[in-house]
């Protein structure tokens, strides 16, 4: 299987505390550490730990953090072609508290890939199944050349000013700036998929029938959730790849979504084969 990512990158401080602050107070952190993260770069790397190998084009701050977050990537096993723009990269200020829920701040704009920038755009018509998290309109519309397309809702924009009709949109069901309602998108992605959480999610197919699904069963206790809701993509992305329903494709995100939670941080329990 081939499979890609277009998408951003966040540098992420992690701080686990026994619970997020009120405002005006201080609270101690129990833990701290920092690594790569963003939906487009946590998708690809549960990609690779499926597929063996996973494709990102994305665009990164030509700083430190930038750099750092391409050589983590890497050491991960994904496959980076990055634009570099002006510094700083964008980072994100990530709370976990005893209940594993995260919180989180981002600082900087929200950088995707442009379609006219010098990455290797006629590869991903190759792809099995491509993940879009973030980018321009071209860049959707190159991402659209893969045999099976997911999307998140926050890069709606870029569908909507590429006229690309994803096959899966990946939507909240409780996150009003991840909610979806008909029209946001045109053309109509041909399933919606509505997350929430640890309750399952629902899916929308193309004849407008609905159906739920449940969450999967945790391995071992649940330690951080940052990192799920992107893991749970990667893994609907690849079931999709593979020519399974969406209904499979979805039992192996769900799956992926709640090995995720067992690790600190986004990758110590990503699900590494099928």
């Amino acid at each position: 299987m081939r499979v890609a990512v277009v998408g951003h990158v966040e540098w992420a401080l992690f701080a686990r505390v026994d619970r997020v602050p009120h405002a005006g107070e201080i609270v101690t952190a129990t833990d701290a550490w920092e690594d790569v993260g963003g939906g487009g770069a946590v998708a690809a790397v549960q990609l690779t730990r499926l597929a063996g190998e996973c494709m990102f084009l994305t665009a990164l701050g030509n700083d430190e953090r930038g750099h750092r977050a391409k050589d983590r990537l890497e050491a991960l096993g994904v496959q980076v072609a990055a634009s570099w723009h002006e510094p700083p990269q964008r980072t994100a200020l990530v709370h976990t508290d005893a209940n594993a829920e995260r919180t989180i701040t981002v600082i900087g704009e929200r950088l995707g890939p442009a379609g006219d920038q010098q990455l290797p755009w006629p590869e991903l018509a190759k792809m099995d199944g491509v993940y879009f998290t973030a980018g321009d309109a071209t860049a959707a519309r190159a991402a659209r050349a893969g045999r099976r397309m997911v999307a998140t809702v926050r890069a709606k924009e870029a569908l909507t000013g590429g006229e690309v009709q994803v096959d899966l949109l990946v939507a909240s069901a409780n996150d009003a700036g991840e909610g979806y309602v008909p029209g946001d998108v045109s053309p109509e992605p041909l399933s919606v998929a509505r997350t929430n959480g640890r309750h399952g999610g629902s899916i929308t197919g193309p004849d407008g029938s609905v159906r739920r699904w449940e969450p999967a069963a945790l391995p071992a206790p649940a330690v951080d959730a940052y990192g799920a809701g992107d893991s749970f993509a990667a893994g609907v992305t690849y079931g999709l790849a593979l020519g399974w329903s969406p209904s499979e494709a979805l039992d192996l995100g769900a799956r992926c979504g709640a090995y995720c939670m067992t690790g600190r941080g986004p990758y110590a329990g990503q699900l590494d084969r099928v």
